[in-house]
């Protein structure tokens, strides 16, 4: 997959448009269509997008994030996109709908389809949605398709609702949204070290600065090394409150049934589901116990 950052003449392209933040089973469906096109029709696919969510322009700061921008366009990849086209949004998003369309979209791309979600909008006050490239298939001669809303167990599928099933840390229903778990990548970091002192020593990552945070807590997780190895682990989120007063927040996993040196060694950890909330103890020995009930919690 090519990403491409200025404009160029690329043609007969099928489009899927979209900010795409998580690559969840509503884009994933979006994209598909995009992908089948092409394959069906023997010209390339491309996903429309941004390198900063919208949100920046209009409100001068940065959303956090369901998914790094690296990871993102990786889970575009696997769907079978052939090119990322990288647009400015601060330019297009002053243009009326017709000037995006008909000076960028089909100018640069000449598209044989167009597919977006079933609330997409885009230009000068959001003035363009489905409607108007509906309308205009037949004058650009592209074929537009509007992928219906997803959902499950009754709640549409959307980037914000997994943001908020996160940071309530209903983190098992944005797994299924998103088609796969919640996950965040880092570097394993030296700690206090006070967990293998009570025979529960940890990996520690500091947590991702621009991805969305789940609350302080404990949590049933998977942990995917270096080497592409998984296993199984406990991670408490969160500043350690028996054992620290610093208030700063770290990632620590306990690793089952492994007892390797992996400081320096990026690690992923994919959450599964929340066990508990963060809880300060009287002491060690009483953290030692519920550490070890949380593990039993895990089989």
């Amino acid at each position: 997959m090519e990403i491409v950052r200025e404009l160029r003449e690329i043609p007969n392209l099928s489009l899927a448009l979209g900010f795409f933040d998580g690559v969840h089973l509503g884009h994933q469906a979006v994209v598909q269509c995009a992908v089948d096109f092409a394959r069906e029709n023997n010209c390339k696919s491309a996903v429309v997008t941004f390198k900063e969510h919208p949100y920046c322009y209009f409100k001068g700061v940065s959303p956090k994030y369901i998914l790094t921008l690296e990871d993102k366009y990786k889970y575009l990849e696997k769907l079978g996109v052939d090119y990322v086209l990288e647009l400015d949004f601060a330019q297009v998003s002053k243009m009326t709908p017709m000037q995006y369309l008909e000076d960028i979209i089909v100018k640069y791309f000449y598209p044989l389809a167009i597919s977006t979600g079933f609330n997409h909008h885009f230009g000068v006050n959001k003035t363009g949605d489905v409607k108007f490239l509906s309308d205009n298939q037949d004058r650009f001669d592209y074929v537009y398709s509007a992928t219906p809303p997803q959902s499950i167990f009754g709640d549409v599928i959307s980037s914000t609702a997994i943001r908020h099933f996160i940071k309530t840390g209903v983190v098992d229903m944005a797994t299924s949204m998103l088609g796969r778990k919640f996950e965040v990548y880092g570097t394993v970091i030296k700690g206090r070290e006070l967990g293998r002192t009570i025979g529960f020593p940890t990996a520690n990552i500091i947590y991702p600065l621009d991805i969305i945070e789940p609350p302080f807590g404990v949590y049933d997780v998977d942990v995917t090394l270096d080497d592409g190895s998984v296993h199984r682990g406990l991670a408490n989120y969160g500043v350690s409150p028996t054992v620290t007063n610093d208030g700063i927040a770290i990632l620590e996993v306990h690793i089952l049934d492994f007892n390797e040196n992996i400081y320096d060694r990026d690690i992923k950890v994919s959450f599964t589901r929340m066990i508990r909330p963060e809880i300060k103890f009287n002491n060690l020995d009483e953290l030692k116990t519920q550490i070890e009930f949380d593990i039993q919690s895990l089989h």
